[in-house]
């Protein structure tokens, strides 16, 4: 994990409002206790600013040569993709694509909830975008940082695996709902990275972050989600489409990208991203030729 990610702005996380501790004051403190009772299992001292993820679900610090991560779910919920994502993308993933290496688990339970620490390689590099996925400011990246980004995304492609980052079930409830057309059938699967965005990916050389969502998805709905989360961005957005446009351009590509702004659509539905929010529903109206209805609905 990239330190950069670490405080972010304050503008930067008001506007995201996702990467944020926990909104009960008990399980702020108890994540923290359970992630020095990490770092002492680990023989790690955990020194660096808190990092929390998803509505506080998880906390990382840097720990000297380590980044270490605590997820906490409740008992009954332990296990299944997200728990167990980062140890199967390190055993499962080839060595070229660039990624932190997992150095050592540790699971546990305690009042309730289930723990899953991951010691992994700390990542210098600054991660593209702090404080959330979004990306706000236009970047100037060069060509052979494009052509990393290519190069691993075609190597993960070529991985088996039983892993379902998305699944056709969630596209026969929602594409109705959040994108006013009939569901479509995806025909074309791939393996990806899942939640590909600007806090998940360094400045060059290039390492991808954050592997616990990662699996079979739509082809184009890696490079159609991080298309969205730059649409703030003309021209960056406009570089990730002519970077891909073997991909995008496509049907299955198409398809891809439509399922990617349908899942983020329901995410501005619960609160997310608001500064995103018509910026989504004017692409998506492009790509379909439909108003999307109103997701808070």
């Amino acid at each position: 994990m990239s330190g950069a990610t670490a405080s972010g702005s304050g503008k930067a996380a008001e506007r995201t409002a996702v990467f944020v501790p926990p909104s009960q004051r008990d399980d702020q403190v108890r994540m923290r206790r359970a992630h020095a009772a990490a770092a002492r299992k680990f023989g790690v001292e955990a020194t660096g600013p808190e990092v929390w993820g998803w509505q506080g679900r998880t906390i990382s610090r840097r720990a000297g040569r380590w980044w270490l991560r605590l997820l906490s779910v409740p008992e009954d919920k332990r296990g299944g993709r997200l728990w167990e994502g980062t140890a199967a993308a390190d055993a499962a993933l080839p060595r070229s694509v660039p990624r932190p290496r997992l150095h050592d688990l540790l699971d546990w339970s305690a009042g309730g909830q289930a723990y899953r620490a991951e010691l992994t390689e700390y990542v210098s590099l600054p991660a593209l975008q702090t404080g959330g996925p979004v990306l706000h400011s236009e970047l100037e990246l060069p060509d052979a940082w494009w052509a990393d980004l290519r190069a691993a995304l075609a190597a993960i492609a070529t991985v088996a695996t039983e892993r379902q980052a998305v699944r056709q079930q969630w596209v026969d409830r929602n594409f109705a709902r959040f994108l006013g057309i009939p569901a479509i059938r995806i025909t074309d699967w791939t393996t990806g990275h899942g939640d590909l965005h600007w806090a998940n990916l360094t400045s060059a050389p290039l390492v991808i972050l954050d592997w616990e969502g990662w699996g079979r998805l739509p082809v184009g709905y890696d490079i159609g989600l991080l298309h969205a989360y730059s649409l703030t961005t003309p021209a960056t957005a406009e570089r990730i489409r002519a970077q891909f446009a073997h991909i995008l351009s496509t049907p299955a590509g198409k398809a891809g990208e439509l399922v990617a702004l349908a899942q983020l659509l329901q995410v501005v539905g619960r609160g997310g991203h608001p500064e995103l929010a018509p910026h989504l529903a004017r692409h998506a109206q492009q790509l379909t030729g439909m108003p999307v209805p109103d997701p808070t609905s």
